[in-house]
């Protein structure tokens, strides 16, 4: 029987990359590629030097070329990757981290993450979403997804967390794990494993961007992501409410640190103004004006979009079904335009700035 390459890289697909559950085709791991008669060569680059991890890929590599070819004599080049590449090594198939961040509790800020994340992926991007806000983790209810559980997956004897599939959106929370009504007391250093393991641990495919909804403040779930991964840039929420409006501020100036340095790409004004349905033409401006075109000015971004408050918002995302995903609901159309700006300035930031790095912890 002729041993044909492509029927090879086919069976390779099977075999899942340790660091990120993918399989290993898709994470270009395969180099070399080699075919003379019955014998098979080539190369797989692992993202550890750890020895069982390699002895386990290898096994797994030749135990799928000989389910398609039996009589093959396989043999194969374990190459470890670089220890500065390992740690990103299960965000590196996502092209775009997008932090959504406020100042402050109540200001609609997991509203903007899930109908954000909701508008890029009907613009026909691949999109993931992470509710990184582990206190109060909001995206379950809004989603619909209340109760359910993920999945664990073993990867080469290491288990790793298959995210909740949301219309073709994987989706990853803690509250998909705890009760509903379980109260978090964490400490920072547990805290921080969780997001760790939301982005190392967890079966994430190939993304065009993921969004992650964070928790109010500047606290230990930001330092760790900054820490962790590579933030391509961040969208900060507030209303337009003094109080509001100096919190976000803090926030963004968290961002815009010289030791972090993630790039604002716009401002999303949330509760503009208030439109009752009977009066559509109406607003009533409750919470002030101007809040969000400040913090564009100060953090040098722009104003994405105004979101005004009406009922049908509340009611979406109480019911599982944002607003984004419905026809013709009241705020659908300014999450679609805040989502096209958002993309406009992601496009200018990366013709502007230098890839972000994460940040590095300095021991005195």
């Amino acid at each position: 029987m002729e041993i044909d390459k492509k029927q090879i890289i086919e069976a390779l697909e099977k075999v899942k990359d340790p660091a990120t559950g993918q399989d290993i085709i898709a994470m270009r791991r395969v180099r070399n590629l080699i075919v003379e008669g019955k014998s098979i060569q080539f190369s797989v680059e692992v993202p550890s030097g750890d020895a069982t991890t390699k002895s386990s890929l290898n096994f797994a590599c030749i135990q799928a070329v000989n389910e398609a070819f039996p009589d093959a004599q396989v043999h194969i080049h374990m190459i470890s990757g670089t220890p500065a590449a390992s740690k990103q090594e299960a965000t590196s198939h996502i092209k775009h981290i997008i932090a959504v961040a406020s100042g402050k509790g109540g200001v609609g800020k997991s509203t903007v993450s899930t109908n954000l994340a909701i508008a890029l992926k009907q613009k026909g991007l691949k999109v993931g979403l992470i509710d990184a806000d582990l206190y109060g983790p909001s995206i379950p209810t809004m989603l619909g997804l209340q109760g359910q559980r993920p999945k664990v997956q073993d990867v080469h004897g290491k288990a790793r967390i298959v995210p909740l599939d949301f219309n073709g959106m994987p989706v990853m929370s803690i509250g998909f794990i705890i009760e509903p009504e379980q109260a978090v007391v964490l400490r920072g250093p547990r805290l921080g494993a969780i997001i760790k393991q939301f982005f190392q641990d967890t079966i994430w495919p190939e993304l065009d961007v993921m969004i992650v909804d964070l928790p109010p403040g500047t606290g230990d779930i930001q330092l760790t992501l900054v820490q962790t991964v590579s933030v391509t840039g961040a969208v900060i929420v507030t209303t337009p409410q003094d109080v509001a409006v100096a919190d976000a501020i803090k926030a963004m100036n968290m961002f815009l640190l010289p030791s972090v340095n993630v790039p604002i790409l716009g401002v999303v004004e949330n509760m503009s103004w208030f439109t009752p349905a009977e009066l559509p033409d109406h607003k009533y401006f409750i919470f002030g004006e101007g809040g969000g075109k400040t913090i564009a000015q100060k953090s040098n971004s722009v104003l994405l979009g105004q979101i005004p408050l009406v009922q049908g918002i509340r009611e979406a995302g109480d019911s599982g079904l944002p607003v984004s995903m419905q026809y013709d609901a009241p705020g659908k159309e300014a999450f679609k335009d805040i989502a096209t700006k958002m993309l406009e300035q992601l496009s200018l930031r990366l013709q502007m700035k230098a890839p972000t790095e994460t940040v590095k912890i300095k021991h005195d």
